[in-house]
């Protein structure tokens, strides 16, 4: 029976396969869907917690394995974009688009509905036909309640290809990261709503976890840091201490610390656990401070970028600037793990810096559009990029572009590469998540928010996903 949307997903980052030609979007029949009763809501989450937990039981079949593939027989061929390398390329060459066979896509009708009439979450059948839905066990103060929750019973067949073929299966062979070991192994994947809360009074622009995953720190245009904690969601809120919006928030590596960028010009750094007050403020830029990042193995080196491309690298212990580069308007990301190198975006171009000797590695191009965010996978051997109108995935050995997705009119934002599952890219556009599985260049589109994804957020040690909206929320994904 063919998997229809996740099949031969690559069990580790370090073989993402080439990007193939076209994206398959699925979708469903809304008309199956129904709206829980308010009795039934309640059964399903008196069930969560006599469960003790939401989802430990909703993945598929997991590979522990972890295999590099080597260099892929159709290799550039397959790849629609190069990024410009500082050197030569030695293998780069013209690509040429690859097509799909009949038999490697879903066959829709055109009277369904899209995915994204499904709020809430995603829930995808095993092949033996179990699953089920996740219920909030928290504290609902200040939460949302899960009234529109529908059930994908009925709408799962709609994925259905006209061969018969079975699309309960459609996230079995999606592989967990090796590094995780799951306690219990059952026959189907999950992506839920775990939790939403609306403690700002404006735009949430950006969020951040905790390097334990115990605490997520969000901010935005009301000037403030909200500080989660992720065990029983209860919140903390930072003073305004920053005059204008903020722009970007960081943990610092293996600590309660945190820091934030803001239009006013400054850095501040904060302590979650005593979030009543400012610990420090750096001052230094002259235009709007527009991200920042910690260095991930230096834990005393930040960083931080300005609308006027400077970028500046500051020294906590001796509260100074160490060095300043230029280079960045928009974002900087550290490379995960070692700190080898740093990603700044700035217009529709990335470019990769040494951070020991501040060198030119990379300069990827190919965004025709302003890049909004950028991201690592938790190697530091692919970074993804986002602008309005694609995200694109690159590979810092080769220096090429391996994948590339068009929003369709999502106008995309924000992106991050799922937690548990590398190969497989949480997308945040207007409204709708994106889940895209690169492996076999097809995505599913998801219900979320009421505005623009402005920001997402990942932890590898609880599995959840965070997205921040200019609707005021942050929600919670598992």
């Amino acid at each position: 029976m063919p998997s229809l949307l996740l099949q031969g997903l690559s069990p580790g980052v370090g073989g993402l396969p080439l990007k193939g030609a076209q994206v398959q979007k699925p979708f469903l029949q809304g008309g199956n869907q129904f709206q829980l009763l308010p009795q039934q809501q309640q059964q399903l989450i008196a069930q969560a917690q006599a469960q003790g937990n939401l989802g430990n039981t909703m993945y598929g079949e997991m590979d522990p394995r972890r295999k590099r593939k080597g260099p892929s027989s159709s290799g550039a061929a397959n790849s629609g974009c190069t990024g410009n390398t500082v050197g030569p390329s030695p293998n780069s060459q013209p690509s040429t688009p690859s097509t799909h066979t009949p038999g490697d896509a879903v066959a829709m009708s055109g009277s369904m509905q899209h995915v994204s009439n499904v709020p809430k979450g995603l829930m995808m059948y095993g092949s033996d036909g179990t699953g089920g839905h996740a219920s909030s066990t928290n504290q609902l103060d200040d939460m949302e309640h899960f009234g529109d929750i529908g059930s994908l019973d009925d709408n799962v067949e709609s994925f259905l290809s006209q061969d018969d073929g079975d699309g309960r299966d459609l996230f079995g062979t999606l592989k967990r990261n090796p590094s995780e070991q799951a306690t219990e192994t059952s026959k189907a994947f999950s992506f839920n709503e775990v939790s939403s809360i609306r403690k700002s009074s404006s735009k949430v622009t950006c969020c951040h976890f905790s390097s334990d995953g115990k605490l997520l720190a969000s901010a935005g245009h009301d000037k403030k840091v909200v500080v989660w904690n992720m065990e029983n969601f209860q919140t903390e809120c930072t003073p305004d201490d920053h005059n204008h919006i903020i722009t970007d928030v960081r943990f610092r590596p293996n600590s309660t610390q945190l820091a934030t960028s803001s239009f006013d010009k400054t850095v501040q750094i904060w302590d979650a656990a005593k979030p009543n007050f400012c610990l420090q403020t750096y001052t230094g830029h002259n235009t709007h401070v527009m991200s920042l990042d910690f260095h991930p193995k230096k834990n005393d080196l930040f960083c931080s970028c300005d609308g006027n491309s400077e970028i500046r690298f500051w020294n906590l212990s001796q509260y100074s600037c160490a060095r300043i580069s230029k280079g960045g308007t928009v974002q900087v990301r550290f490379q995960p793990r070692l700190g080898l190198l740093l990603a700044a975006a700035s217009e529709n171009v990335v470019s990769i810096f040494d951070v020991e000797t501040d060198r030119l590695t990379h300069s990827f191009k190919g965004h025709s559009t302003e890049i909004h965010s950028v991201c690592w996978d938790t190697n530091g051997e692919y970074l993804a990029s986002v602008s309005q109108d694609s995200v694109r995935v690159w590979s810092l050995a080769t220096g090429e572009c391996i994948h590339e997705l068009s929003s369709s009119g999502n106008k995309f934002h924000s992106c991050i590469f799922h937690p548990s599952y590398p190969t497989l890219m949480v997308i945040g556009g207007y409204q709708s998540l994106e889940l895209w599985n690169m492996a076999e260049n097809k995505c599913m589109t998801i219900a979320a928010h009421d505005c623009v994804i402005s920001a997402l957020a990942q932890s590898p040690v609880t599995g959840m996903v965070a997205s921040a909206s200019h609707d005021k929320s942050v929600k919670i994904w598992k």
